[in-house]
């Protein structure tokens, strides 16, 4: 195929030299385990005292690469820059874990915000939401270990209560969604809250991707039984007569579910090493792509092979780079070579981009800097192309010189 994930010419022509060389810092920086373990420590707490020198700090620095702006004006810029190049976007409104039902119904007003602003831009097909901008994790946690949630009872009167609000508040969002037509792809979580966020998402796909695929479930593929999730969720969707939207992840919390497992005396969630993740993750493109019919997906993927492994099927299976229900997806920040070249080969790609109040995102921030340490190679991958387009720029300089 005429795609070359190398081209770094492609990757950064929307960054600066200057734009280029901050990004090399950090990632320099975060190469340095010592220093993201240390930062992600004390950020959260250092964040609270309002010290002005490190707001300053964090904002110039790891908010400015991975996060588009405090607002949806600043994000703007960022999604018109991104526009100038095919690339869509995936908006993100980066709240999580907070507490009180007054917080999460002006949560669930903020998305729906968030969606009428998509409608009214020609490259945001997608919101993203987190269950626990809406959802108190203590209630999520509580239905997760209730031995009959699957029946959709629960012994407490006040936590049914409670999470039919949870349920109005999601049938709200998605009523909104399906009205713009923009998607909802709905992240996946910790495994000790995963269940009923899964059923939600269920229950809302049942009701609005009966023509369309309007809501979509995460599943994070480092998980040992999410491929067979997968395929029941399929089942299920055959069964019930909806279409089924998938976004295809390798995970977030790698570091957090095995340490919470190690502490219980649990069997890991995770697999064992990066070569089944990897094998589950691609098992899941195939599925996926062999079953167009009632499936949409987006591979969200900062993996080259995998990348290329979707495009291959594509192509194999004489499907169009535009096919409307297979969308690639990385996130704002990073692997750009990806991005921006599959845009160039004209697939439908996007970048995943947060937005909200700096203290808000941090949790999003912490997890980025700890991604870029735990997989193997990723800071390594970012810097060597980096360095490279950086070269390429300044030998470029000198033979235009040479030729004058």
């Amino acid at each position: 195929m005429n795609i070359s994930f190398d081209n770094t010419e492609n990757a950064f022509a929307y960054k600066s030299d200057k734009e280029l060389k901050s990004a090399r810092f950090l990632f320099k920086t975060m190469g340095h385990d010592w220093f993201v373990q240390l930062g992600t420590r004390l950020t959260p707490f250092v964040m609270k005292t309002g010290i002005p020198l490190v707001n300053t700090i964090i904002r110039k620095t790891i908010f400015k690469q991975f996060v588009g702006g405090e607002t949806l004006a600043e994000t703007a810029n960022v999604g018109s820059l991104l526009n100038k190049y095919g690339i869509n976007i995936i908006l993100d409104y980066g709240v999580e874990g907070k507490e009180g039902a007054s917080f999460f119904d002006a949560a669930t007003e903020e998305f729906i915000r968030v969606i009428n602003y998509a409608a009214e831009q020609t490259n945001i097909p997608f919101i993203s939401i987190k269950v626990t901008g809406i959802a108190r994790i203590d209630l999520l946690q509580t239905l997760n270990e209730a031995p009959r949630l699957r029946s959709g009872i629960h012994d407490n009167e006040e936590e049914n209560s409670e999470w039919d609000s949870v349920r109005a508040r999601m049938y709200a969002i998605c009523e909104a969604a399906a009205e713009k037509n923009i998607g909802v792809l709905v992240d996946a979580e910790e495994t000790w809250i995963q269940d009923p966020i899964d059923r939600l998402t269920m229950e809302m796909m049942e009701e609005f991707n009966k023509e369309s695929v309007i809501v979509y479930n995460t599943v994070q593929l480092y998980r040992h039984d999410r491929l067979n999730f997968l395929k029941l969720s399929h089942k299920i969707a055959r069964q019930k007569g909806f279409k089924l939207g998938m976004k295809l992840v390798r995970g977030a919390y790698m570091e957090k579910e095995r340490d919470s497992a190690l502490q219980l005396n649990h069997q890991s969630p995770i697999h064992k090493d990066k070569e089944a993740t990897d094998k589950d993750f691609n098992d899941a493109v195939v599925y996926c792509i062999e079953n167009l019919n009632d499936i949409s997906v987006v591979v969200a993927s900062h993996n080259e092979r995998s990348n290329m492994l979707a495009l291959e099927l594509m192509k194999l299976k004489g499907l169009p780079n535009n096919h409307s229900k297979v969308h690639f997806s990385q996130l704002y920040g990073m692997s750009d070579h990806i991005t921006f070249n599959l845009s160039k080969a004209g697939y439908n790609v996007s970048k995943y981009l947060p937005f909200g109040p700096i203290k808000e995102v941090i949790p999003y921030l912490m997890r980025r800097a700890e991604e870029n340490t735990s997989v193997s190679g990723q800071t390594g991958r970012e810097l060597s192309l980096i360095n490279l387009e950086l070269r390429r720029r300044k030998y470029k300089h000198v033979d235009l010189d040479l030729a004058e």
